[in-house]
């Protein structure tokens, strides 16, 4: 073989390994993002602290109602005013107990390499969850199975920004409801070896959640480590029920942490006006702040809300809108403030199909929770039609939308400046830097490079079947759950969940799942 023709072998062997790296399918899990850009925060320091004087007003002569009897004994106990249901509570109290939250908070997962920092500038993208319906890999809407939601899961944990399994991604509708929180966090914990959530339906279905994240990472473990993630919402305006507390105090107990969310509804169960607006959800988030620590004081917690306006047309809730920006901007600011990691939702949307719609108001979305800051990043995958199902096409391109996300949000890259000018010397007026060894080494990193969009030329675009956004995102999801594995786990503790689960099922009265949904 001649030496030209040894290097044109070499040449064109060198291209055949990049299409390869180009194309090969990569789902290691990013790490936690690191926030490197200017947060934007519109408000002053004094406008900050005049939000906080007016959620404490709130909190002092308006009070809120806990509508359950252990909640208002605790609040008693440590000398709160409490008139019947109605609790008010001293500015003084409340800053001492939210004193003693964590400002971070490590999630361990059941594979050490996937846990994952949260508060500060440490954030984690988790998918939606909640969905009564979903669209499958044919694109039809439909009721979910517990298999369906197992293929959520699977996918979860092979795309690389998504940093945990969640939980009810979509409910499965085949399970008796008494029965669900069950079976799902067992699908949360065997599909993924990332962190998950875990379910607060009741006091009860907490305490068999972490029953089971005993099992799985032993008692003794969860003293000291958060494993496991639950959300309790607010019955906004300034209520509390026995359900959430329930379920509150049965993950503070554990030294695990809860999202205290309001459910805002801004211009229905809020003020119609942006600022008020921030001001009552504010008072809410306090309020819950303040008891997981007369549950359990130095127990981590997460500042959490949910953001919605409201159409004053149809009363339908909005996505993607300026004030939800707004409010998120807000918040980050008096959470930081606050010195307490925070939760806020991301990729909303209200349309029905993966349509331009939808990639508009999840884009405004998830630009305004980066630009916010916000630490625990929930509803950031599959997310359509206000949250009544979970597309597998939007999950996909989402998914790849937090990655793009995420790689602004790490900031500039300086590592290579000067090898980089270098190349401007060497390349000079008029040449192409395709072929030089810093291009060659620095390809694969340089730019993102989207596989869900579509920027080839028409012909070509044609040529490949004239594949939309939807159809390029089920094929993708289709071949990731050709190309899974399931992580291994002890043989010895799943069958130990196994067999809780099979004792908690003949002990629960099994509902009559489609009695309750239908």
């Amino acid at each position: 073989m001649s030496e030209e023709t040894q290097v044109n072998a070499s040449r064109r062997g060198g291209r055949g390994e990049r299409r390869a790296l180009r194309t090969k399918p990569d789902h290691k899990m990013l790490g936690h993002l690191q926030g490197k850009l200017p947060l934007t925060e519109p408000m002053s320091q004094d406008q900050v602290e005049m939000i906080d004087n007016a959620s404490l007003d709130i909190l002092e002569e308006v009070g809120v109602v806990f509508r359950d009897d252990i909640a208002l004994e605790d609040w008693k106990r440590i000398g709160a005013d409490v008139r019947g249901e109605t609790v008010h509570l001293d500015r003084a109290l409340v800053k001492d107990l939210i004193s003693t939250i964590p400002s971070d908070i490590t999630l361990h997962a059941r594979n050490p390499e996937k846990s994952v920092k949260l508060g500060g500038r440490n954030s984690i993208f988790v998918p939606m969850t909640g969905a009564p319906y979903l669209r499958d890999l044919d694109d039809m809407r439909r009721s979910p199975t517990l298999d369906d939601l197992a293929t959520f899961h699977k996918l979860a944990h092979m795309m690389p920004a998504m940093h945990s399994s969640a939980h009810h991604i979509v409910e499965p509708m085949d399970h008796p409801i008494s029965h669900r929180h069950l079976r799902i966090t067992h699908s949360s914990m065997v599909h993924s070896d990332k962190t998950f959530m875990g379910m607060t339906t009741s006091g009860k279905n907490a305490e068999d959640v972490l029953d089971m994240c005993a099992l799985l990472f032993g008692a003794d473990y969860l003293e000291t480590h958060p494993v496991v993630v639950g959300n309790c919402n607010g019955n906004s305006p300034l209520v509390w029920d026995e359900t959430m507390l329930s379920a509150m105090r049965a993950f503070n107990r554990r030294n695990q942490p809860v999202l205290c969310s309001p459910f805002v509804l801004g211009g229905a169960n809020t003020p119609a006006s942006t600022v008020p607006t921030v001001a009552q959800l504010n008072a809410e988030a306090l309020s819950a702040l303040a008891y997981t620590q007369v549950t359990r004081r130095g127990c981590p917690a997460i500042y959490g809300h949910y953001l919605s306006t409201v159409s004053m047309q149809s009363g339908a809730p909005m996505a993607g809108t300026p004030e939800i920006s707004l409010m998120n901007f807000m918040i980050g600011q008096m959470a930081r403030y606050y010195n307490i990691p925070w939760r806020t939702s991301n990729t909303l949307g209200g349309a029905k199909t993966l349509d331009a719609q939808s990639g508009y108001e999840s884009a405004t979305t998830l630009m305004a929770v980066l630009m916010s800051g916000a630490n625990y990043i929930w509803h950031s995958a599959g997310w359509n039609e206000a949250g009544m199902h979970c597309s597998i096409a939007k999950f996909i391109v989402d998914s790849e939308q937090c990655a793009m996300g995420y790689r602004m949000a790490e900031g500039l890259r300086w590592d290579d400046f000067d090898e980089a000018l270098a190349a401007v010397r060497d390349i000079g007026p008029g040449g192409h830097y395709l072929g030089h060894p810093h291009t060659q080494e620095k390809f694969q990193e340089a730019f993102f490079m989207p596989k869900q969009f579509d920027n080839n030329s028409f012909e070509q675009w044609v040529a490949e079947g004239e594949l939309d956004t939807t159809e390029r995102a089920l094929r993708t999801a289709r071949q990731m759950l050709k190309e899974y594995e399931q992580p291994a786990l002890d043989p010895a503790i799943n069958e130990a969940l196994l067999d809780y689960i099979a004792r908690r099922e003949r002990e629960i009265p099994a509902m009559d799942a489609l009695n309750q949904d239908h």
